[in-house]
């Protein structure tokens, strides 16, 4: 491409849809119009959500998508429809649905055929940009991480390595599919603590529900004790243990226990004390 000549879209289209000598396409930044485009099929996320965080897109777009050619995809999934698309939004498929929402006309890609050398590569790169978000949420998370092993050839430590987690996250991950439907909606609700759901994915299927019930049961009756149970059951436990550590330090410091014993017994306790301490030293 001469230096300095305009270049069309339809130039562009045709420069970025080929490949050389086999080689992986890499294109610096363009535009592409929406309708060339298509967001992964295969994203992690079973649904992109709400995007009025991205309004700001209509005019102006902070970050380019990373998108692979029509043809790179179709080598690792040729089964899947794209329509008449010639790219696979890869990262940026939340900028992709704000734009058709907020009325933007195209967007500013990044083609990177070379994430696209096998299916775990790729997969590897749309979880990277999804595992971290709040929104997304742990059972997507799983299941995306049980897509990966299988593209890893069953693998789940090569999987690990490519994430950058550990083993134990990844068999973690993986557990959480184990549980029953209705037990997964409600960790995806918030209702059901991750670190109990682990702890039911090893339960008999069958015993789940029935499990975590009990499990509430148990929580709702040691709360109820707990609010039962007097604040202080021994009030001078704190004045004795004062008392003894003054003791230690007698010699140096004899106001100390002086001032612990007269919290400990209070005014009257004191005097009585020293009354018997008068007895003593008198006899």
């Amino acid at each position: 491409m001469a230096r300095g000549r305009r270049t069309s879209l339809a130039d562009l289209a045709g420069a970025v849809g080929d490949e050389r000598n086999g080689q992986p396409h890499s294109h610096g930044q363009s535009r592409a119009p929406l309708t060339t485009l298509i967001a992964n099929p295969r994203n992690p996320r079973e649904g992109i959500g709400e995007v009025s965080d991205l309004a700001s897109i209509a005019e102006i777009q902070l970050q380019p998508a990373v998108v692979i050619t029509r043809e790179a995809y179709l080598r690792l999934w040729p089964q899947d429809d794209l329509g008449d698309a010639r790219w696979v939004v890869v990262n940026g498929c939340r900028r992709l649905k704000a734009a058709h929402e907020f009325g933007r006309t195209d967007l500013e890609i990044v083609i990177k055929d070379e994430i696209a050398k096998d299916r775990a590569t790729l997969q590897v790169n749309a979880i990277r940009e999804n595992v971290d978000r709040k929104n997304f949420d742990v059972i997507e998370e799983a299941k995306a991480v049980e897509a990966l092993v299988s593209d890893c050839d069953g693998r789940a430590d090569i999987a690990a390595i490519k994430l950058n987690r550990s083993d134990t996250w990844v068999s973690q991950r993986r557990a959480l599919l184990k549980l029953a439907p209705e037990l997964q909606e409600k960790l995806r609700a918030g209702e059901l603590a991750v670190r109990l759901a682990r702890e039911l994915a090893r339960v008999p299927l069958a015993q789940q529900v029935s499990a975590w019930q009990a499990a509430l049961d148990r929580q709702e009756g040691s709360d109820t004790d707990e609010g039962k149970k007097p604040k202080n059951k021994n009030p001078n436990s704190a004045h004795a243990a004062k008392v003894v550590k003054a003791l230690r330090t007698f010699e140096t410091e004899p106001e100390r226990l002086a001032g612990a014993l007269k919290e400990a017994l209070g005014d009257g306790g004191v005097e009585k004390l020293l009354e018997v301490l008068g007895r003593s030293a008198s006899t």
